[in-house]
């Protein structure tokens, strides 16, 4: 065993050789058909990604982040509309609501899923709120029947943020086909990852669809007759002729995910001031995007571990309602407190997890950690 070798958080390089054939081949399509944009692969993709996703329609993008700005576009959130999420995201999941004007009000999050603690919610809605968007983060979806059971009863609209949980299930149901609409990032890291920025919007309503993939194309259907004010963001033909590839391995991947997080936890549970995910419950799937941990010491340890060689990550240190970019848009004078988020923020710590990854390496993560605690 190479001991000083380093064990990356992610390695996308052993992902490509596995498959690297079946992707050359299909690139190489697209460079002879020289169809670079909207060409036959995207609308093949997007046909054989909304039926994975259950969901009736599908539009490429250019990447996660356009897919929630276009949505919001298209659902009419604009200056003076609420839209609720969480802190404790990446800043994609609210940027775009700044962008349209509108006003991101944050909740907190459960302190062991991390994700979006939905007895908060309805308690932040107001007679401004226009949309909510849960964000199943690092691949656990949210408690999605309690989302939009609140959402109806309050007449709004439900914006899935999907970006790290590519195949997830809630209920039997993939994650993508709950609400009014959902977003999907495919950069190189996710679960179903491009080579380059990519994303997609799904969705159910045959009018929003219309609306969406519209906007996304200069809010044209005609070459040279705009309808609407839109964007530049379509998904690139190479692009989607490389995720129509990894898609027929999504789920196996996944599985490997989920058996490599399982090792993880059954070695490493019962460490005193460790905590680990907690096993999803049996109504929902967990894909693993990010295995994320807590710990008291997460800084001592995160050192440890990268003297060991081994690639960590925070994800993420700075909560969003204290970011200098969302300052303006927070109340005057007012300090939101997240305790929930705020402690989160201070202990997580994200270990090497991917597919194909080695369970030689898989152990000397194991053996790293126990290793500090010892």
């Amino acid at each position: 065993m190479m001991e000083n070798k380093k064990i990356p958080l992610v390695d996308l390089k052993v992902q490509y050789l596995n498959l690297q054939e079946e992707i050359d081949q299909a690139m190489a399509g697209v460079i002879n058909s020289a169809q670079y944009i909207k060409g036959e692969e995207v609308s093949a993709f997007e046909k054989e990604f909304a039926a994975y996703c259950q969901c009736d329609y599908c539009i490429g993008v250019g990447n996660g982040t356009d897919a929630i700005h276009i949505v919001l576009h298209a659902l009419g959130v604009g200056p003076g509309d609420e839209v609720i999420t969480v802190s404790h995201t990446f800043i994609a999941t609210a940027e775009p609501v700044t962008l349209r004007g509108a006003k991101p009000v944050f909740i907190d999050i459960e302190p062991d899923t991390c994700n979006m603690d939905v007895n908060q919610l309805e308690s932040a809605i107001t007679d401004k709120t226009k949309a909510i968007i849960p964000v199943h983060l690092y691949g656990r979806p949210v408690e999605m029947d309690r989302v939009m059971e609140i959402a109806r009863a309050h007449n709004l609209k439900v914006i899935e943020d999907c970006a790290q949980a590519h195949g997830a299930t809630y209920r039997g149901q993939k994650v993508g086909s709950f609400g009014d609409a959902a977003c999907f990032s495919f950069f190189p890291a996710k679960n179903l990852g491009c080579f380059g920025d990519g994303g997609a919007i799904t969705t159910n309503d045959p009018l929003l669809a219309e609306k969406i993939r519209m906007l996304a194309n200069h809010g044209r259907k005609e070459k040279y007759l705009h309808e609407l004010d839109g964007h530049n963001s379509r998904l690139d033909t190479l692009h989607a002729a490389v995720l129509r590839v990894k898609l027929r391995y999504l789920d196996q991947w996944n599985q490997m995910r989920q058996e490599i997080a399982g090792a993880y936890r059954r070695a490493l549970s019962g460490i005193n001031g460790l905590e680990l995910p907690p096993e999803p419950p049996s109504h929902s799937s967990h894909v693993y995007h990010l295995y994320v941990i807590r710990a008291n010491e997460r800084d001592r340890l995160k050192a440890h571990l990268e003297e060991k060689q081994l690639g960590v990550g925070i994800h993420y240190p700075v909560p969003l309602h204290l970011q200098p970019a969302f300052k303006a848009f927070m109340d005057s004078g007012v300090s939101i407190k997240l305790p929930v988020t705020e402690e989160v923020a201070d202990t997580i710590l994200s270990l090497p997890l991917y597919p194909l990854m080695k369970w030689g390496d898989i152990d000397r993560v194991i053996e790293a950690v126990t290793s500090y605690y010892k």
